[in-house]
C-alpha cells in the first residue's frame, strides 16, 4: 500500500478548540425537525430494526425498484459488502479519492490497480484498464471536489464489469447533475450517504442502488441488523419532499460559501485544484504539511491530503464553512503566508 494511511480521515485532525475545517459534514448537528423525527423513533429501540420502509423510500426517491436498493450503515459499509461479495480478477480504484473503497478491497485480500489521474483530475474511460472488471470512482471527488460527467462514467461499463460510483457529496450539489442514481444500468453500483448533508456521521446511514442481483450478493454478506433503527428512520424523513426540498436549497448557501472560500484561496495566491463542486475544496500550497501544524497552532484544523495516493505533502483539504468562518480563517492564512 506504499507509504499512505488509507485509514486516515478528516476526524483525525480536528480538536478541542479548534475550528473545523477538516471533516466533511456540513451542519454541526441534525435539524430540529429530523431530532425530533428520531426522539420519536427511541420507544420502538426494543425491536430488531427493520430496513424495509427505508428501502422503499429511496426507491420512491430515485425512481427505482425497491429491490434495487439496500440500505447501509452509512457508505463506509456499502465498500466492505462490494469488497466481500465481489471476486474480481483485476479491481481498480481510480484515485486520488477516498480511501476506503481500496482499505476494503485490500482488507478483503483483492490486490488494487491504482489510476491516478493528474491533469485537473479529471477522469477519461481509457485511462482504466480494459480487462478491470471492478471499477471505484467517486462523484464529485473526495478530496479533489471534481464532477465528472455521467457521460464519462457511462463510458467505464462494459459486459462483466461492476462500476460502483460513490455518490456521498452528489446531493450537496444544486440538482444533483451527473447523478446515475435514477439511472438501472447493467454493471452499475451507485452509494449514497445522508452524513454529510443532514450532520448524521454518528448515525450511520446511507444506500446502495443497483441491479437486484448484485444487490442481492450484497445483501447476502450484510451483518444482521446493521442498519440500526435510528439510521432507518432517518432513511424514510430524509427522503421525503420536504426533506429534498430543503437540501437543495442548503446546496445553494454551500454553493455561496464555496465560491467565498476559493475566490479568498485564489486572492491570496494559493492553487485551488480545478472547479471545484464539492463543499471541499483542494489546495497546493508549498510546505502545506508545516502550514497545517501552523494552522492548528492558530486555532484551525484542516485535512493533510498526503494520505490520498496521488497527492503529496503540500496538498491540503479544507471543507466549506458559512462566511463568517470562512473570513475568519482567511485572515489567520494570510497572516501564516506573509
Amino acid at each position: 500500500m506504499d507509504d499512505y494511511d488509507l485509514h486516515h480521515h478528516g476526524d483525525r485532525e480536528v480538536g478541542a478548540g479548534l475550528v473545523d475545517l477538516a471533516v466533511n459534514v456540513r451542519l454541526p448537528e441534525p435539524p430540529e425537525w429530523l431530532r425530533r423525527e428520531l426522539a420519536d423513533a427511541l420507544s420502538g429501540l426494543a425491536a430488531y430494526p427493520d430496513p424495509t420502509a427505508a428501502a422503499e423510500a429511496v426507491a420512491l426517491r430515485h425512481r427505482r425498484a425497491p429491490d434495487e436498493v439496500l440500505v447501509t450503515a452509512g457508505a463506509a459499509e456499502a465498500f466492505t459488502l462490494v469488497a466481500n461479495a465481489v471476486r474480481p480478477g483485476h479491481a481498480v480504484v481510480v484515485h486520488p479519492q477516498f480511501t476506503e473503497p481500496e482499505a476494503a478491497l485490500r482488507a478483503a485480500g483483492h490486490p488494487v490497480h491504482r489510476v491516478v489521474l493528474t491533469d485537473g483530475f479529471q477522469l477519461a474511460a481509457d485511462l482504466v484498464p480494459e480487462d478491470a472488471d471492478l471499477v471505484f470512482v467517486g462523484n464529485p471527488t473526495n478530496p479533489t471536489s471534481v464532477l465528472h460527467p455521467a457521460s464519462t462514467l457511462r463510458a467505464l461499463l462494459r459486459p462483466g464489469r461492476l462500476v460502483v460510483v460513490d455518490e456521498a457529496f452528489l446531493d450537496a450539489v444544486p440538482g444533483e447533475p451527473e447523478s446515475l442514481a435514477g439511472q438501472a444500468l447493467s454493471g452499475l453500483l451507485v452509494i449514497r450517504s445522508l452524513t454529510k448533508t443532514w450532520g448524521l456521521a454518528g448515525l450511520r446511514a446511507g444506500y446502495v442502488l443497483g441491479e437486484p442481483a448484485v444487490i442481492d450478493r450484497l445483501r447476502a454478506v450484510q451483518p444482521p441488523w446493521s442498519v440500526s433503527t435510528l439510521a432507518a428512520r432517518a432513511v424514510v424523513a430524509c427522503c421525503r419532499p420536504a426533506a429534498l426540498a430543503e437540501a437543495e436549497a442548503l446546496t445553494w448557501s454551500a454553493e455561496r460559501d464555496r465560491k467565498h472560500l476559493a475566490d479568498g484561496l485564489r486572492a491570496l495566491g494559493v492553487e485551488v485544484a480545478g472547479e471545484p463542486k464539492a463543499p471541499f475544496v483542494l489546495v497546493r500550497i508549498p510546505g502545506g504539511d508545516r502550514l497545517r501544524l501552523r494552522l492548528r497552532t492558530a486555532g484551525y484544523a484542516v485535512r493533510r491530503g498526503d494520505t490520498f495516493p496521488g497527492l503529496g505533502p503540500d496538498w491540503l483539504r479544507i471543507a466549506v464553512r458559512d462566511e463568517p468562518t470562512i473570513a475568519g480563517f482567511l485572515r489567520v492564512l494570510e497572516e501564516l503566508l506573509l
